[in-house]
């Protein structure tokens, strides 16, 4: 994206936004040239963008190209993976159903879809209900991967986050309406709406309209075409169409007032370190993070907001709608880095605090970690640690950060150098499992299998409960 065509996305946010300053939300502030280079730095594909004023769709615009190779421009009706934005549409269409009498939030959804899914041998799948699953609770991690379905703590007890329960309630809407998910949700959501580019399942359409993704350095990636719903991530649609969603839940479109009371309502505390939590009880809870019903929720001084995020790898996007001022915007990105200029564009939008995004980790455009970053690959990894020794040290570079940027070492084939990174990261944490389960990793893509089975036994020593890493090192000791 060029440095132009960034400096006219936050002129055009400063203009178009300055009406919220005069209403209720927190005075804008302007982004810098060094901004704006940062921007065009890690967005290397496009973003489109809607803003939502008055409970009503008032400025949609997109930026960028569709795919860095061919240079086809975005536009504003070209189509993006929701990700994980696709869990408040599907919860909205469940509340329809309750409001229609066909499923109750609270009854075991094994009253509806007889026998025990994908878990074997554990009663406790007869405790999760609709309301669990949109208020994450059902014990269940995001995704099995590859390992049999478990619930890791008793449904309802505490918050962690998991695609696989919202999978699991689509086979049981399917069950109790007779009907393939994506045709429901076309019936229940899409057409009352008009949201006519919105889809669960890949369209002949969307050959000609949707963006492709790229990685965080650029490199155009295989778009996925799905031919299979997933309930909890498959959604394609544009910001107009999600836009018009999200008037629906700020004026209660199509819900009963008491429904969407319910599903702005918290059901539930977040742990304030965790999001996905089924290998820890949290040790306290969050005093402005919940969440609702298939909403993300955030208490601040300037009232109640939901939110929500996603994360298809190369695709990321961001809601956040005001039901008091029936103010909001959605960004949709076809970058792995998309995440990284949310903050700046939530504050030119709308202001105000955001602990949501303090909860949901992603580095900004200007932390440290891409300095880190691209010091490894002007200089090397050995250079760059001692130069960021003092911020690995404090966590100004976290784990989390380190862990990520090993990851995306190991991917462009720098073997040697994402070694170092992940063995700072465990020797800067030596109590963490997760760094030495990639370390491990690590070694195992290095070939160097003595190490890598020492690194997994130390993960699981920390964390018995890591059965991936116990998976690994029945596989290295084979």
């Amino acid at each position: 994206m060029g440095r132009a065509v960034l400096k006219s996305v936050m002129l055009l946010l400063v203009a178009v936004t300055a009406g919220f300053a005069q209403s209720k939300t927190t005075q804008l502030r302007n982004i810098d040239q060094s901004t704006i280079t940062r921007l065009q730095q890690n967005i290397p594909g496009s973003f489109l963008f809607a803003l939502i004023r008055d409970g009503k769709t008032y400025w949609v615009k997109s930026f960028g190209v569709k795919n860095t190779e061919t240079k086809q421009p975005v536009s504003d009706d070209t189509v993006f993976e929701a990700a994980s934005l696709s869990k408040p549409v599907v919860a909205y269409a469940v509340l329809k159903l309750a409001d229609q009498g066909k499923i109750d939030l609270d009854t075991p959804l094994t009253k509806y879809l007889p026998g025990t899914y994908d878990v074997q041998n554990d009663d406790r799948i007869n405790q999760i209900t609709a309301r669990i699953v949109l208020s994450h609770r059902t014990g269940f991690r995001n995704w099995r991967q590859n390992q049999p379905l478990q619930i890791y703590f008793t449904p309802g007890e505490r918050f962690s986050y998991s695609g696989e329960g919202f999978v699991y309630l689509s086979k049981v809407v399917e069950h109790i309406t007779g009907e393939p998910f994506n045709d429901f949700m076309k019936r229940t959501v899409f057409d009352p709406l008009g949201m006519k580019s919105s889809s669960f399942l890949w369209r002949a359409d969307f050959d000609q309209r949707a963006a492709t993704g790229h990685d965080a350095d650029g490199s155009v990636q295989e778009k996925g075409k799905p031919v299979q719903v997933n309930a909890a991530a498959s959604l394609h649609t544009t910001a107009a169409d999600y836009a018009t969603f999200m008037e629906a839940v700020m004026n209660g479109t199509g819900l009963k007032p008491a429904t969407q009371e319910q599903m702005l309502k918290p059901q539930i505390a977040v742990d304030p370190e965790c999001s996905n939590c089924t290998d820890r009880a949290p040790g306290q809870s969050s005093k402005e993070v919940f969440w609702g019903l298939g909403v993300g929720l955030q208490r601040t001084s300037d009232g109640q907001s939901f939110w929500h995020w996603g994360d298809n790898g190369s695709f990321k996007c961001y809601m956040l709608g005001y039901p008091g001022s029936k103010s909001g915007m959605i960004v949709f990105t076809n970058s792995e880095n998309g995440l990284s200029i949310r903050s700046a564009l939530t504050q030119d939008a709308l202001g105000g605090a955001q602990p949501a995004m303090t909860w949901v980790k992603y580095d900004a455009y200007d932390a440290p970690v891409n300095e880190f970053y691209t010091q490894i690959l002007e200089k090397g990894a050995t250079s760059a640690i001692g130069s960021f020794h003092d911020a690995i040290a404090s966590s100004a570079i976290d784990e989390r950060a380190i862990n990520s940027l090993g990851y995306r070492l190991l991917r462009h084939k720098r073997t040697d150098d994402a070694l170092k990174v992940f063995e700072v990261n465990v020797k800067t944490h030596p109590d963490s499992w997760n760094a030495y389960d990639s370390l491990g990793e690590a070694y195992m893509t290095a070939g160097q299998k003595d190490l890598a089975v020492k690194n997994y036994e130390k993960s699981v020593e920390l964390n018995p409960k890591n059965s991936g890493g116990v998976e690994m090192l029945k596989k290295l000791r084979q």
